[in-house]
């Protein structure tokens, strides 16, 4: 079975049962703590992606750093991934569950880059402006990155915005290339 399409369908039956459930938020929660426990953990990763460990310690693990953070539910969830030989895929099933949550809430994730740091205000009035153009709810996050050297990169889901300092004097630089090999 295709790798993507595992993750989609344990995601997608996981939301079911928290909107059947009325539980959309609390699950939601439980499942940003898995994910960051997979982002920030390269142990936890290679934990869920070791052949050499059984599952039932996998299982026994997943119970010890869980328990008590996670709704009981959630915690079910994670075990019958790994019961069926599926817990490799615990980050992308994470990735795909909060993906159906930010559809079904029209929320929209951004990114904004800058080469200095912008003040709160700043960002609080991009995100103003961005959810009154886009009619959603926006999770706006910013990242300092020097080398675009000004301007900012603004990416909204699957699209880009580049107005860096550096793409401009890339794109002068080419034209002036095309240019030359004209002559």
């Amino acid at each position: 079975m295709d790798i993507s399409a595992i993750r989609v369908r344990y995601a997608k039956a996981f939301f079911s049962l928290a909107k059947e459930k009325n539980s959309l938020e609390t699950f939601k929660a439980d499942i940003e703590k898995v994910s960051n426990v997979c982002i920030h953990s390269d142990d936890f990763i290679q934990l869920l992606e070791s052949p050499v460990i059984p599952s039932s310690k996998k299982k026994e693990l997943i119970i010890k750093i869980f328990n008590s953070e996670i709704n009981p539910l959630t915690l079910n969830f994670l075990l019958l991934i790994i019961q069926n030989n599926r817990d490799e895929y615990i980050p992308g099933i994470c990735r795909n569950f909060l993906e159906l949550i930010r559809k079904d809430q029209n929320i929209k994730s951004a990114l904004l880059v800058t080469a200095t740091e912008i003040n709160t205000k700043t960002i609080d009035k991009i995100k103003t402006l961005l959810e009154e153009e886009l009619k959603a709810k926006v999770e706006l996050n910013n990242k300092v990155d020097p080398g675009i050297i000004g301007g900012m990169i603004l990416r909204i889901d699957d699209n880009q915005y580049d107005a860096s300092v550096t793409t401009q004097l890339r794109k002068i630089k080419q034209e002036l290339l095309e240019t030359e090999l004209r002559k």
